[in-house]
């Protein structure tokens, strides 16, 4: 499951991932993976993936992490700013765009595949 998490600087993209995995069950820290790029996570029987792109350059350095080989139809991948790697990235199933309002976020979710739309029920 690929879901793309999209937003300005601030929208809430880490947070609303700290909030689905403590929804979860995840006990543990859950901190921006802004300079690392990637944090991984088990929570509820299931590998997550958390990738922040922000900081991605070129794709001689996702190459180079071997964040392709994540990519092995086994985790379930929360992808912030996706466009840094929209080349070499999987489809979304599902995206989440944010957006900050006056007061509070504002959250618009698609569904772009079979799975995207049956997950997207489950909401």
């Amino acid at each position: 499951m690929v879901v793309y998490l999209r937003g300005d600087l601030g929208a809430g993209k880490t947070t609303l991932v700290r909030g689905m995995l403590n929804a979860l069950g995840y006990t543990g820290r859950v901190k921006s993976p802004t300079y690392t790029l990637l944090e991984p996570y088990r929570a509820a029987g299931m590998d997550l993936r958390h990738f922040d792109l922000y900081r991605l350059h070129d794709e001689e350095e996702w190459e180079a992490a071997g964040f392709r080989d994540e990519f092995d139809g086994q985790n379930i991948f929360l992808i912030e700013w996706p466009d840094k790697a929209q080349d070499f990235l999987p489809r979304a199933d599902m995206e989440i765009m944010l957006e900050i309002l006056p007061q509070g976020r504002q959250a618009e979710i698609r569904a772009n595949t079979e799975m995207g739309k049956r997950c997207l029920e489950q909401l």
